[in-house]
C-alpha cells in the first residue's frame, strides 16, 4: 500500500486545491520568491505532517501529557436545552470567529447532559508526539482517563470559567461519541473546540472526527468528581 493511500481523501482534495492556487513562476515577485525560499523547511515539515501516517507503534497513554487541570462547577442556572444559544448571546462579541453550526439543536445528543451544581475535574492534555493522531486514538486515551463526554456544552463552560488559564496558540477540543456529534452535509462528524490564537483571539469552531489532529489541538477531559 502506498503512503498516499493512507491519507484521508479530504486531505488530498485540500492539498490539491492549495496547489492549484499557488502562483506560477512568472507571477511571483521578488519578495514572495524570497519568502518561499526562506520558509522551505517550514513548508516541507507542514506537508510531511499531512502526508505521513500517524505513528501507530506508540500506545495512546504515551502520546499525551497533562498541561493544565482545574475544577469546573455547572452553574445553578444551567439549562441544557438552551445552553449554546445563551452562551452565544452572552459571549459572541468576545470571539474573533464562530461556527454558526454550533447550536443546541445540532448538539442536543451530547452523551453527558450537564446538570446544575455538578462538579468536574477538567484536565487539558497536549499531544507530545510529532505528526498526527486520529480521533480514535484520542477517544481511547480519554476513556483511559475515565472521561465523560460533554461536547460543545463542555467547551463553552471551559471558556466561560477558565479561559484565562488556557495558554495561547492551542485549540481545546471537546470530543464526544461519534454518533452524538453533528453530521454535516458531506457526512463528516464535527468536533467542537474553543481555540485561542497566538495573538489571543478566540474562535469557537468545529473540526472533523474523520480527520487527523496535530499538537496544537489539546484534549479537554471532564472527569466526574463524584465517581
Amino acid at each position: 500500500m502506498s503512503r498516499t493511500a493512507l491519507v484521508p481523501g479530504w486531505y488530498i482534495e485540500y492539498l490539491a486545491a492549495l496547489l492549484r492556487q499557488a502562483p506560477r513562476p512568472d507571477e511571483i515577485d521578488q519578495a514572495t520568491a524570497e519568502g518561499w525560499t526562506k520558509n522551505q523547511k517550514v513548508l516541507k515539515k507542514a506537508l510531511a505532517e499531512v502526508l505521513l501516517p500517524p505513528k501507530t507503534n506508540i500506545v495512546a497513554d504515551e502520546k499525551f501529557e497533562l498541561m493544565k487541570e482545574f475544577d469546573v462547577t455547572i452553574p445553578e442556572n444551567y439549562v441544557h436545552a438552551n445552553r449554546l444559544a445563551l452562551f452565544k448571546k452572552q459571549h459572541r462579541s468576545e470571539f474573533y470567529g464562530w461556527n454558526d453550526s454550533i447550536t443546541d439543536e445540532n448538539f442536543s445528543k451530547v452523551t453527558t447532559q450537564l446538570v446544575p451544581g455538578k462538579k468536574f475535574k477538567v484536565k487539558v492534555f497536549r499531544q507530545i508526539v510529532s505528526g498526527s493522531t486520529t480521533s480514535e486514538e484520542r477517544m481511547t486515551f480519554l476513556r483511559s482517563q475515565k472521561a465523560v463526554f460533554v461536547g460543545a456544552q463542555g467547551a463553552s463552560l471551559v471558556y466561560e470559567q477558565v479561559k484565562g488559564e488556557l495558554p495561547k496558540g492551542y485549540g481545546y477540543v471537546s470530543f464526544d461519541e461519534k454518533d452524538a456529534l453533528l453530521a454535516d452535509d458531506d457526512g463528516y462528524h464535527r468536533v467542537p473546540s474553543v481555540s485561542r490564537n497566538s495573538d489571543g483571539d478566540w474562535i469557537f469552531n468545529l473540526g472533523r472526527f474523520e480527520g487527523v489532529w496535530f499538537d496544537d489541538g489539546c484534549l479537554v477531559c471532564f472527569c466526574d468528581l463524584s465517581a
